[in-house]
């Protein structure tokens, strides 16, 4: 987007764009965000809170006169974002699958907003990206599995929600050698089409790169390393030893690496690459 002058106030309906913005020296900008920006702790507290990403409140936006509201395809609603354009203010929906359009993201960010200054921390960031890139060259590779969210359906078959090779996280994985076993698998709709008890019904425009996966799906491609990220879902340490009992027979299990791991390093893009480029390699090893 481009812009005939630097936004002077600024909401951000994305956590991980709320924090970039403060990482790049603009937080003085954003005006108002959502319920789940929680970073930088102690400089977002006391700001407008606008709703959460997926049930933003058009009106509270709009009583805070943003010159530039900043969206994700994937986090927010079509109807809150046509909502805003229609009441005449700009909306820049972002939708980075790929770490290389993360960082392209923020160089938008860096233009629009005329932060010269903020050049040097993104040349870093793609500094420290390049490093990471040529190690992953001579890395070793392991095959995983990631969900990110679970159910069950009527009948009590439990099913996970993971993500294929078309996503941010997957492709940020592959930096440390990581290969994800579901990489080519398409969502089918309706879960049930997804979970092979169904028919697929015609896509259409809904999104095919998070498909819902049974357990037989999972032992079947015999992971070597299961990840279980806190969020969306909140996995945490009572969740190890049912994914032992389920998995017991996947190299996961049998070497014992099913890892807890922050969430925000895998899902949230933007500046948080530079922490998941500095602290993944330890928690992955």
């Amino acid at each position: 987007m481009e812009l005939e002058k630097p936004p002077t106030r600024v909401v951000s309906l994305v956590p991980s764009l709320t924090e970039s913005f403060f990482d790049l020296g603009l937080g003085h900008l954003v005006v108002g965000i959502t319920d789940y920006c929680i970073y930088p702790e102690e400089r977002v507290r006391l700001l407008p809170k606008v709703g959460g990403p997926k049930n933003v409140r058009p009106e509270t936006v709009l009583s805070l006169n943003p010159d530039l509201v900043v969206a994700n395809q994937e986090e927010n609603t079509r109807e809150v974002i046509e909502a805003l354009r229609s009441a005449g203010v700009r909306v820049w929906v972002t939708f980075p699958k790929t770490v290389r359009e993360t960082l392209q993201d923020l160089w938008s960010v860096v233009r629009m907003c005329r932060a010269d200054s903020a050049g040097e921390i993104l040349l870093n960031l793609e500094k420290s990206l390049e490093w990471a890139e040529l190690a992953a060259a001579d890395m070793v590779t392991r095959r995983y599995f990631c969900p990110i969210w679970q159910g069950e359906t009527d009948s009590g078959q439990h099913w996970w929600m993971t993500f294929n090779s078309q996503t941010y996280p997957a492709d940020l994985l592959t930096l440390f050698g990581y290969h994800n076993i579901f990489a080519g698998r398409m969502r089918r709709y309706p879960l049930e089409a997804d979970l092979g008890l169904a028919e697929s019904e015609v896509t259409g425009e809904r999104d095919v790169r998070y498909p819902c996966v049974t357990l037989e799906e999972v032992l079947a491609l015999s992971p070597e390393v299961i990840l279980l990220p806190n969020e969306p879902y909140c996995y945490s340490v009572a969740d190890l030893k049912t994914f032992y009992n389920l998995f017991g027979a996947t190299p996961a299990a049998v070497h014992r690496k099913v890892k807890l791991i922050d969430g925000t390093l895998l899902m949230w893009s933007g500046t948080r690459l530079g922490k998941a480029l500095a602290l993944l390699p330890e928690l992955l090893s």
